[in-house]
């Protein structure tokens, strides 16, 4: 068993910034990769940015050049830096872990239970 604790979510003006933090906790070896998903309202989940153990990441094409995927290793966390930020980044923002490396939300075992983010414009 995985715990996924996700934080730092929050009502800011486009352009600003917030950084998410994810603390694992439990059974998490094996558990390669750690990946950061949306969902806004009326729509379906979406990939964010993912990071692996050893440090590989990969970004979707609407978050490139803005977010930052890192990860502590030694506290078991993971972070989201948000940068220039949209009203279209709104959503609930949820942090999984997986066996794999995979931009398939179907491929994460554990979710934690979201954190929404507010973007006003």
């Amino acid at each position: 068993q995985v715990r996924l604790v996700e934080s730092g979510g929050g009502l800011v003006q486009a352009g600003g910034s917030l950084r998410l933090s994810c603390a694992a906790s439990g059974r998490t070896f094996g558990y390669v990769t750690l990946g950061w998903f949306r969902q806004a309202a009326g729509t379906e989940r979406e990939f964010v940015a993912y990071i692996t153990w050893s440090g590989g990441n990969t970004y979707a094409d609407s978050v490139k050049g803005r977010f930052t995927i890192s990860r502590d290793n030694a506290k078991n966390t993971v972070y989201l830096q948000m940068n220039s930020l949209k009203p279209e980044d709104t959503a609930v923002y949820y942090c999984a872990a997986a066996r794999v490396v995979s931009l398939d939300d179907a491929s994460y075992d554990y979710w934690g239970q979201g954190t929404q983010v507010t973007v006003s414009s």
